[in-house]
């Protein structure tokens, strides 16, 4: 008996060694590029944010503003929207997030919340009138209005030719004045991807 459960066990680990054996898991760094496709990924988002936020702060707008706000260092942006009109699903959100992050880091804007994020705050603030203590609760009618909007698209082309295919995508970005309706800055940043397919052997 005790053989045949020994058999038993050792067909077990047998099992389980050969069912590991197909599937390997790396862990890599958050800032390392990674591409298993010519989709968009986190590194797209992250190398295009970078890129189109640097060249925003660079227009003339931005000491315009300074100009004509002695009293005031910093300009207020809001992103109004960025539409995916690309041939696949591409996660916005991520990108908005990284164009925040890339805003706020650079310390030569504020950031203003808006859509969702600013009715949910907004619902906290209400919540807190009623329920905080009043020498701490978040005062009503207090919120700094965007003196900018940044409203965008992503779009994309495939070109295929045999095993090859390239896609394109194209994002462009305005910065719109909020009191005037005039754009004071356009960008526009491209990335390509091709992809190859591996030619099997005759």
């Amino acid at each position: 008996m005790k053989v045949f459960a020994r058999w038993i066990l050792l067909a077990l680990v047998a099992v389980a060694v050969s069912g590991c054996g197909g599937t390997q898991v790396e862990r890599v760094g958050a800032d390392e590029q990674v591409d298993l496709t010519d989709r968009w990924n986190i590194t797209d988002s992250r190398n295009v944010a970078s890129v189109m936020i640097d060249d925003m702060l660079t227009f003339p707008w931005l000491e315009r503003f300074r100009a004509d706000n002695p009293d005031r260092d910093r300009p207020r942006v809001i992103i109004q929207s960025v539409r995916n009109r690309s041939h696949e699903h591409i996660p916005v959100d991520t990108f908005i997030n990284e164009l925040r992050r890339e805003m706020i880091r650079s310390g030569r804007v504020d950031f203003v919340a808006g859509g969702a994020e600013r009715d949910e705050i907004r619902d906290e603030r209400r919540d807190q009138e009623f329920h905080a203590d009043p020498e701490t609760a978040a005062r009503m009618g207090r919120e700094l209005g965007a003196d900018y909007a940044l409203v965008g698209s992503i779009d994309s082309t495939i070109d295929r030719l045999d095993g090859t295919r390239v896609t394109s995508y194209q994002v462009d970005l305005r910065l719109v004045d909020v009191e005037t309706n005039v754009d004071v800055w356009h960008g526009q940043h491209q990335e390509q991807k091709v992809m190859r397919r591996a030619r099997r052997g005759l």
